[in-house]
């Protein structure tokens, strides 16, 4: 008698457990919802994910970590900028030398292909771009805009492009586009 009541219980229990199974795994099987890129701010660009100090032309230079910002694609790949202390570097290297790039993802910069990697980046001559490998020599050399109508310039900052898909990667109130390949 008391084995039926055991059996008829687990069976009961069984059944029950069934259909909430079925829910669960049906609400798995949605998709979620795609991530879409997110513009990172300063405050969104840790240690964890940007290095404190960056290696270039033979030294070591502090990050403005309060001057930084980036690009996390929905695919979790990132895209990161940040200014550097380059008052230890000579002044030829400080001409161009302005904060560092680093992208996990290949990139058009103004159209042009950029690998990922690390690189220095700075604007000379008004608005000329440059992108430098570590070892200071020049991997893109483009002509950057100028946005008069900048709100709020500040030192650096990547905002989503108004005009067209990408972003924009400021120093002041220069920038120059950026996008992922299609």
């Amino acid at each position: 008698m008391i084995l039926r009541r055991v059996v008829t219980a687990l069976l009961a229990g069984f059944l029950l457990l069934v259909p909430i199974q079925q829910m669960h795994t049906a609400l798995g099987s949605v998709p979620a919802a795609p991530k879409r890129d997110a513009v990172l701010k300063a405050a969104e660009v840790t240690t964890a994910i940007f290095p404190e100090r960056v290696f270039y032309r033979g030294q070591v230079a502090d990050v403005q970590m309060r001057n930084t910002g980036g690009v996390r694609f929905s695919d979790n790949l990132l895209v990161l900028a940040g200014l550097v202390d380059v008052s230890g570097y000579a002044t030829n290297v400080k001409e161009k030398y302005q904060g560092y790039l680093l992208s996990e993802v290949h990139l058009q910069v103004n159209e042009k292909s950029l690998q990922p990697g690390a690189y220095g980046i700075g604007f000379v001559n008004g608005s000329k771009f440059i992108v430098s490998d570590v070892g200071g020599n020049a991997v893109l050399e483009i002509a950057g805009e100028r946005d008069a109508n900048l709100k709020r310039p500040v030192p650096l900052q990547v905002l989503p492009s108004p005009e067209r898909e990408g972003y924009r990667l400021y120093l002041g109130r220069n920038f120059v586009s950026l996008k992922r390949p299609g």
